[in-house]
């Protein structure tokens, strides 16, 4: 139990002010725990910080999963609700505020492992696209000149761009962000 309540408050911590501004006896004093007792769970901060970002990962792969699963084509729909999703769990889940900031600014000591992690997941998302991108194909939705693996990758593109803007902007510059981009977006790979 007390390892789950440091995962949640370090998670709060982390959000806030990132790796560096997230402070063991801070986290521990929020637990009500003392700051020597946090190594009975964790070597460090470097392991609490990967077992917050692991557990937290995990989460946004159960959302991206979840929200598949829910929505049979059209494809258009699929995507641009999987988008606006996106954003507005953005505005409301510390879970997506934390993945994001780490993705796009991880510690520098722990770059390389994050940089991994973040692919992988970039690659998961898309091996769980593409098979949408495949069934519009056949069904003469997109154009023939698209790949399902072109399309998907582009994809992950315009959803790149929306989450700069929301680490760098406001919601309402990644709601102008995304309209654009979609708009560019759809018009290319759709079959007219």
């Amino acid at each position: 139990m007390t390892s789950d309540k440091i995962r949640e408050v370090a998670l709060r911590h982390f959000t806030r002010g990132g790796y560096e501004g997230a402070s063991l006896a801070d986290i521990s004093a929020e637990v009500g725990i003392k700051k020597q007792s946090l190594y009975n769970y964790f070597t460090g901060k470097d392991e609490l910080f990967f077992a917050v970002f692991r557990d937290v990962a995990a989460r946004e792969m159960l959302f991206v999963e979840e929200y598949l699963k829910q929505n049979p084509l059209p494809l258009e729909k699929v995507l641009y609700g999987f988008l606006d999703g996106y954003r507005k769990r953005y505005e409301r889940e510390d879970d997506t505020k934390f993945f994001l900031r780490m993705a796009f600014f991880p510690p520098r000591h722990l770059r390389q492992e994050i940089v991994e992690y973040c692919n992988h997941h970039l690659d998961a998302m898309g091996t769980l696209l593409e098979p949408f991108f495949e069934s519009a194909a056949s069904a003469g939705e997109m154009h023939p000149d698209v790949s399902a693996e072109r399309a998907t990758v582009a994809f992950t593109a315009v959803l790149d761009g929306m989450f700069v803007e929301m680490l760098y902007g406001d919601m309402e510059r990644s709601l102008k962000r995304l309209d654009a981009s979609w708009y560019v977006y759809w018009r290319g790979i759709r079959n007219s």
